[in-house]
């Protein structure tokens, strides 16, 4: 049997006496790792790396972030994360725990999750905003290399994304792709034969004045709406990653005003 991977992350991000926002605490170990280049805004950036190269059955990845009052954090990852095949009877898990203060912003900005055939994995993002609190986040997904090609014939993903403030429900998301999951996706009623999706949310007291701009941008195969007057969400399909990138970057670039992370234009 090979080697599992593991790794945890733990950080925490404040706002000094002069508003800008600074490194308070980090804790790392095993196959996680955060690296912070330099950046031009005033946000923290933080750049996931998981050393594994991947995730396999019985890998296990827990992050806890804290982002306080009044500080800016930006989190992407270094590339497209990739959900590999398993073993039999083992499923991989990824879980995330974010607190964001009030007037704090957090950038939740990953790059794609690829599905690999016979994968198995279990995902987790719970983020928790304060009354105050401002939040972008992205989660792009995959299904297989379209470029291989590759077809998804038996899988196991569940994915959930839950947003709360002030621990009240603002966001529940979640998917259940299990077996074979192209013919599952070619249903026109659930993606039509996309290869790739992604999921966006918004939460800012100005994010009505996003909705039009957006639209403008957006293909015909995706659409946003306005959950709150405070949230918009987005969700796009594409054909593959190519398609999906081409234009999920100039929204994302619009709605984070130019400071999408570099690593989205390597």
């Amino acid at each position: 049997m090979q080697p599992r991977a593991r790794g945890a992350a733990s950080l925490s991000i404040c706002a000094d006496v002069h508003g800008v926002s600074r490194l308070k605490g980090l804790r790392q170990s095993g196959s996680l790792k955060l690296v912070f280049p330099q950046s031009y805004t005033p946000d923290v950036e933080a750049v996931l790396v998981n050393t594994a190269g991947g995730i396999t059955g019985g890998d296990s990845f827990a992050l806890d972030v804290q982002v306080g009052g009044g500080a800016a954090l930006t989190i992407t990852t270094q590339a497209a994360e990739r959900a590999y095949r398993a073993q039999r009877g083992e499923v991989g898990h990824v879980t995330t725990k974010i607190s964001v203060g009030d007037h704090a912003y957090l950038k939740w900005l990953p790059q794609e999750l690829i599905l690999f055939e016979r994968c198995a994995l279990r995902r987790h993002l719970e983020i928790d905003l304060t009354a105050q609190a401002r939040l972008l986040m992205v989660e792009p997904v995959v299904f297989g290399r379209a470029a291989m090609p590759e077809t998804l014939r038996d899988v196991m993903f569940q994915d959930r994304i839950k947003i709360t403030r002030e621990g009240q429900p603002i966001y529940i998301d979640g998917m259940d792709l299990i077996g074979d999951a192209t013919s599952h996706l070619a249903r026109p009623a659930i993606a039509n034969g996309a290869g790739a999706m992604a999921s966006i949310v918004m939460i800012t007291a100005d994010v009505a004045s996003h909705l039009n701009p957006v639209r403008a941008l957006l293909p015909d195969t995706a659409g946003a709406s306005l959950l709150s007057e405070t949230t918009l969400v987005i969700r796009q399909l594409a054909r593959d990653s190519y398609e999906l990138r081409r234009s999920l970057i100039p929204i994302l670039e619009h709605l984070s005003r130019n400071t999408l992370p570099t690593s989205w234009r390597l």
